[in-house]
């Protein structure tokens, strides 16, 4: 783990001077554009020629600096010892990053991706190891997904004992806190994590008598995606799956990421604007996801991501056998306040949170990230997780 620290600290610094020449080249094109229009679309008036040499040169050149630049720190801060993956703040950079470009630095290779894997206190664990290296695992997993811009570390929001913590305290049950890289698409992300817990659950020390699938946001449609996907091919771990529990997640899409689709087609319309619209297409493919509720690959696969129009997502059946729980949050005390309709938790809006949901719960004066450690959220959390009494 020491040595692939400074290889991420490096990677960052020159991700960070990347994205400086990627800005430098976008403030280039506003330059063109708006010579084209100053200029009357002509390109061989003496004026316009010297214009465009100097111009290009310009911002060749601050591209080309920052490019040197960013492998000179590169090198500089290479070999430092320092971990940025394993910390919470440096988590959270990461988290960040991955969740607005995630899907580009697979590809990419970049040693900035946060491949799908179990954390324990920030350190990732092999699945085979998990039931080892957590203290006294039981038969009662329960499963935290973060969202979109997080990490297990979110789980800790406003301080105090987490959702495991307490639930492995009162009602027996074992945590096990996922992380993955948010840029991807939700059903890629989903399809690994189908494919971890079956690694995990195979080699669990106990038996398995039951799991819990938690997710934040994003994190509940990856949790639907991975049951959806594992029912479909047969997987042993999801037999076990008693309750699906999502929490703000934006299940028929986020008025967010609407907006800003919608956004990147008016922009692209001018010339002007065309740079911005650019910047905007770059987002990644998880965030893309969100503007419908992505969960099945067919929602993406052979389609224009840029499209204004587009056909609508695959309706994914919820898991049978399994307890679907979904709560719901606005920031007025009660849901059908116009404020509260309007906004919802800020981030998502209350009938998106508990569409289709067969156990749900809302929670008023509230925002998108306090559902990560709610006392309202816990007890309903408890009750809904406890296991059914027995018949006599």
């Amino acid at each position: 783990m020491a040595a692939s620290a400074p290889d991420e600290l490096r990677a960052l610094t020159r991700l960070a001077f990347d994205e400086l020449g990627t800005a430098t080249g976008g403030i280039g094109q506003f330059h063109q554009a708006i010579a084209d229009r100053a200029f009357g679309g002509s390109r061989t008036t003496p004026t316009r020629v010297a214009h465009d040499a100097i111009s290009r040169g310009v911002y060749a050149g601050l591209r080309g600096a920052a490019t040197l630049a960013g492998r000179a720190a590169g090198g500089v801060v290479s070999g430092g010892g320092r971990t940025l993956s394993t910390t919470p703040r440096g988590a959270a950079v990461l988290a960040v990053i991955n969740g607005l470009r995630g899907d580009a630095l697979e590809r990419e290779g970049s040693e900035l991706h946060q491949p799908m894997a179990v954390r324990i206190g920030g350190e990732p664990v092999k699945p085979a190891a998990v039931g080892d290296a957590v203290p006294q695992a039981t038969g009662r997993l329960v499963v935290f997904l973060h969202g979109l811009f997080e990490t297990e570390f979110a789980w800790r929001f406003g301080g105090g004992e987490t959702y495991g913590e307490r639930l492995a305290r009162d009602g027996g049950f074992t945590a096990v806190d996922v992380r993955y890289n948010s840029g991807r698409h939700i059903s890629e992300n989903g399809r690994s994590l189908a494919d971890l817990l079956e690694e995990v659950v195979a080699a669990w020390p106990a038996p398995v008598e039951r799991i819990a699938v938690v997710g934040h946001s994003m994190g509940g449609l990856v949790a639907r995606s991975a049951c959806h996907q594992a029912s479909a091919r047969g997987d042993a771990w999801v037999r076990h799956v008693r309750h699906v529990v999502s929490l703000g997640s934006p299940h028929t899409g986020a008025p967010l990421e609407q907006a800003v689709h919608v956004a990147g087609a008016a922009l692209g319309a001018l010339p002007e604007t065309r740079p911005l619209a650019r910047f905007l297409r770059r987002r990644s493919a998880g965030i893309r996801d969100l503007r419908r509720g992505s969960l099945v690959d067919e929602d993406w696969r052979d389609r224009d991501p840029d499209a204004l129009r587009a056909a609508a997502c695959q309706e994914v059946p919820l898991l049978d056998g399994a307890s679907h729980c979904f709560v719901a949050a606005t920031v007025t005390g009660d849901p059908r306040h116009p404020v509260g309709r309007l906004i919802g938790d800020w981030l998502v809006l209350e009938p998106s949170a508990s569409h289709r949901a067969q156990e749900a719960l809302h929670v008023g004066g509230a925002h998108h990230l306090a559902l990560l450690n709610h006392p309202m959220v816990y007890e309903r959390l408890r009750e809904w997780l406890a296991p059914a009494p027995r018949r006599g």
